[in-house]
């Protein structure tokens, strides 16, 4: 069995007398430690898919198993204790705390995880010994979104889910953090899954999963992939 395993996964949304098929019988699987980038146009189901993987919405029908718990039937205080511990979100516009340091957003996260990690060593790591003071508003883009980085690998999680984490940045900010995503996945030992639209970053996954009118059209598995400072787009 995979580290992860999407199941004849099916979503429905219903807007008044109209069923939204978001997801249609939706099959992959991901392995342990592996770098995935799903691709596909807007509406294609990424994001649904992303959400309910990652707890915060659920599917209608199938099974979405995660080192072999179907989190689909998760509950209450169950479904709580995946999101926090297992579960680490990057989202496109960072959802920093305004009025916190970066140092204070990562203890934020920190706080409520059993074995979460030291948040200095951890913005240390994504390059911020020096900013861990500053405020979100005193950051550039690219620093918060590390800090955003640094906020979820600090919870310790086994998935790091990635929502377009560059989609709000420039060509070189956003090179940088596709840089420390690819890193903190081959170091850290951590399962990392990046939505983007962007199929020129592709090459550096391990797998690349297409998207197309709800379901994962395609599969590619990637034996030698591109560092991100090889990458054009």
């Amino acid at each position: 069995m995979s580290y992860i395993e999407f199941e004849n996964v099916n979503k429905q949304y219903k807007m008044g007398e109209i069923t939204i098929d978001a997801l249609s019988k939706t099959n992959f699987q991901i392995e342990k430690g592996e770098l995935v980038v799903i691709v596909g146009p807007s509406g294609a189901g990424k994001t649904t898919a992303l959400n309910i993987l990652g707890g915060m919405d659920t599917a209608t029908s199938g099974k979405v198993i995660v080192d072999g718990k179907d989190v689909t039937t998760l509950k209450g205080k169950e479904l709580i204790k995946y999101r926090r511990e297992d579960i680490g979100f990057v989202f496109q516009f960072y959802n920093l705390v305004q009025n916190l340091t970066a140092k204070e957003n990562v203890e934020l996260a920190t706080q409520i995880c059993k074995d979460s990690l030291d948040p200095d060593k951890v913005l240390e790591k994504v390059g911020l010994k020096d900013r861990k003071n500053n405020f979100p508003s005193q950051l550039s883009g690219g620093e918060q979104q590390r800090v955003a980085i640094a906020r979820a690998i600090a919870k310790n999680p086994k998935l790091l889910l990635c929502d377009e984490p560059t989609g709000a940045l420039d060509y070189k900010t956003g090179k940088q953090i596709l840089k420390l995503l690819q890193n903190t996945c081959r170091k850290g030992n951590i399962t990392v899954l990046i939505i983007t639209h962007n199929t020129a970053i592709a090459p550096m996954a391990d797998k690349i999963i297409y998207f197309k009118n709800g379901k994962a059209e395609k599969i590619e598995i990637n034996q030698n992939p591109t560092p991100v400072e090889e990458i054009e787009w």
